[in-house]
């Protein structure tokens, strides 16, 4: 029966409701939203933190006293926190430890044929005690400078030069990103290890080997954390570069500035906010690092989250929850800083005239000047830092150690076809991946989308809606896992005798989602509170409902915006470690950075060939997302 041959009343009714759907879709979204982010995010965070605020079910602060009065976790503060009047004695100390601290050369590689070796510049504080805590905010600060050093003249070159090739670079530049810890760590050991493709290269011309990785661990633990947050720098300042209106530019020329003069007063001041934010997003990341110092540096360069994660494998819970209550109030607090930051840039219009680019080498005479010259360096630094460990990684799964072999590949296909059911086989951790991947943009892009909109429309109450929706970035995968494990997957107690769990692909994926739908959300708002509210006022005024002018007016002009987000989101899902070796005990349910740490523990050929696997599967996801965005471009 259709609509016109029900009775009248039928059809009063079903228009009723729908008119009253449509009215409150966005409440009904907003609560919806609110509730998964209850259950699947505040729940199990609240579960890791309850560890550290009680003992032996009674409430307790003594947990936090022992780590805040403990040298080994805040060293010189340690006396602070312990006894907060004493300030005259906590002022001389300080004063004689600014004496003692003093800038050294300390010897490290010897060169052949060189008496001397070569010095590297450090700085010595013999008085200084930084404690677990102090570490871990100096090895991001010393992270966060060495990725602003190496984003910047990326972020110049893409902006301001047209080569072959440059879209794709500009797509790929996030790859690095979104690529596992453990991926990282492995491409980094075959680049700088004894064996690996650096020392390789300079054994050719009489050098090494050298032990990059046992002698200075830190520096390459920097390296890395570079490779992962340069490129989140160089994106952020090349969006910000091309919305200079070159008009702006052309008129200071023009007043009698030169090209120097006009840069420092007319583009830097336009490009500091996105360099600031990309800094503070990194010392974010950086602070909370996890698989890559846990891989090249151990305990012996252990931070706060790899302390967490040693805690809780000798089940010191409560010493672990203590940690990461007081990690995540300092990230979050970061975090925080950093949205009300993005709040106060919010609001300046894009350019209507971008900076034009040219060609990158036109011919030999412009490719010697010096700031060709100067590119070409920062390209070879560039090939060493970033395409060096990629294709170290893929070589590494075409070799053995005696030669070139397909013998890694061979062992995967191998593994597939026995097809034992205790085995981590290839193709389930490849369709795994890709499942879970989908299923995670069904989740987090409308789950971004929500929270954009709730947080441009509550105005100066929808900083706390967003920091509190960006919760996911201010917790790391490890806590977040440990409170999955705990909660959900073991099973949460109810009224009446029920039981809550979410177990196997669902708690894989919620996971994912949550870690992914603040990507959205950082790329969807922006883009809707810069949009004209005459296009919004208009479409209400033909008679649109609010929900429907937001379906067919706003979404549709920030499409490029979701896309974008959905690119992350998929990336971060086929990436995601932390959280899903934890969650993926079984045999069903491992994805293809999983099947990497397994084979890693057993032969590491297998381990890198999977892991080329995952770094093409991610690349090509990415760049297709990508591609397919930028058709929805303003």
């Amino acid at each position: 029966m259709s609509l016109e041959d029900r009775p009248v009343v039928d059809r009063f009714s079903s228009g009723v409701i729908s008119a009253w759907l449509e009215r409150h879709a966005l409440l009904l979204a907003a609560l919806v939203t609110a509730g998964v982010l209850a259950v699947m995010l505040y729940l199990p965070i609240g579960v890791v933190f309850l560890e550290a605020v009680l003992d032996d079910g009674a409430p307790t602060l003594g947990h936090f006293a022992d780590v805040l009065t403990d040298p080994f976790y805040f060293g010189a503060l340690a006396d602070v926190f312990a006894e907060p009047l004493a300030i005259g004695t906590h002022l001389g100390s300080l004063a004689g430890w600014l004496a003692a601290v003093s800038i050294s050369l300390t010897l490290e590689y010897p060169i052949p044929g060189v008496d001397l070796p070569v010095p590297w510049i450090d700085l010595e504080t013999p008085g200084v005690r930084k404690g677990l805590f102090g570490f871990t905010a100096y090895q991001a600060g010393l992270s966060t400078i060495a990725s602003v050093a190496l984003g910047l003249p990326a972020a110049y070159v893409l902006a301001n030069y047209e080569f072959y090739g440059r879209r794709t670079l500009r797509s790929l530049t996030i790859l690095p990103f979104v690529m596992p810890g453990i991926m990282v760590a492995v491409g980094f050991y075959a680049m700088f290890g004894r064996s690996g493709t650096l020392n390789s290269v300079l054994g050719v011309v009489g050098f090494g080997p050298f032990a990059f990785i046992e002698t200075s661990p830190l520096a390459i633990v920097i390296l890395a954390h570079a490779f992962y947050n340069a490129p989140l720098v160089a994106r952020l300042t090349v969006a910000a570069w091309e919305s200079v209106d070159e008009r702006t530019v052309e008129t200071a020329r023009s007043l009698g500035a030169n090209k120097r003069r006009a840069f420092r007063d007319v583009v830097a001041p336009q490009l500091t906010p996105a360099v600031l934010t990309g800094a503070l997003l990194t010392f974010i990341f950086t602070f909370m690092t996890f698989p890559i110092v846990l891989a090249l540096g151990g305990l012996q360069l252990a931070t706060v989250e790899v302390w967490i994660y040693d805690r809780i494998q000798r089940l010191d819970y409560a010493e672990a929850a203590t940690l990461a209550v007081l990690e995540t109030m300092l990230s979050l607090g970061l975090t925080y800083a950093y949205l009300r930051y993005e709040s106060a840039q919010a609001g300046f219009s894009q350019a209507s005239s971008s900076p034009s680019t040219e060609a990158l080498f036109p011919d030999l005479r412009t490719a010697l000047s010096p700031r060709r010259l100067a590119i070409l360096g920062y390209g070879l630094v560039a090939l060493i830092l970033f395409v060096g460990p990629l294709a170290s990684l893929v070589v590494g799964g075409f070799t053995d150690g005696s030669g070139l072999t397909l013998g890694n590949y061979a062992f995967l296909l191998e593994r597939q076809l026995e097809g034992a059911s205790f085995q981590t086989l290839p193709l389930p951790a490849i369709r795994n991946s890709l499942l879970f991947g989908g299923a995670t943009l069904l989740i987090a892009v409308p789950m971004g989308v929500v929270i954009s909109v709730l947080t441009v429309r509550a105005g100066r109450s929808g900083a706390i809606v967003d920091t509190l929706a960006m919760v996911p970035l201010a917790v790391s995968g490890v806590v977040f896992g440990i409170g999955l494990l705990q909660g959900l997957v073991f099973g949460l107690s109810l009224p009446g005798g029920w039981r809550l769990r979410v177990t196997g692909a669902v708690a894989i994926v919620v996971a994912h989602a949550v870690a992914a739908y603040p990507f959205v959300t950082r790329n969807v708002s922006p883009l809707l509170a810069n949009l004209d509210s005459a296009m919004v006022e208009s479409a209400r005024a033909l008679g649109a409902s609010r929900v429907r002018a937001l379906l067919d007016v706003e979404l549709p002009l920030v499409a490029n915006g979701i896309v974008a987000g959905a690119a992350f989101a998929f990336a971060i899902s086929i990436g995601e470690f932390s959280s899903t070796v934890i969650l993926a005990s079984g045999s069903e349910s491992y994805t293809m950075p999983v099947a990497v740490e397994r084979y890693l523990g057993r032969r590491s050929g297998p381990a890198i060939a999977m892991g080329t696997v995952l770094l093409l599967v991610t690349a090509a996801s990415f760049v297709v997302i990508d591609r397919v965005g930028g058709r929805y471009e303003l």
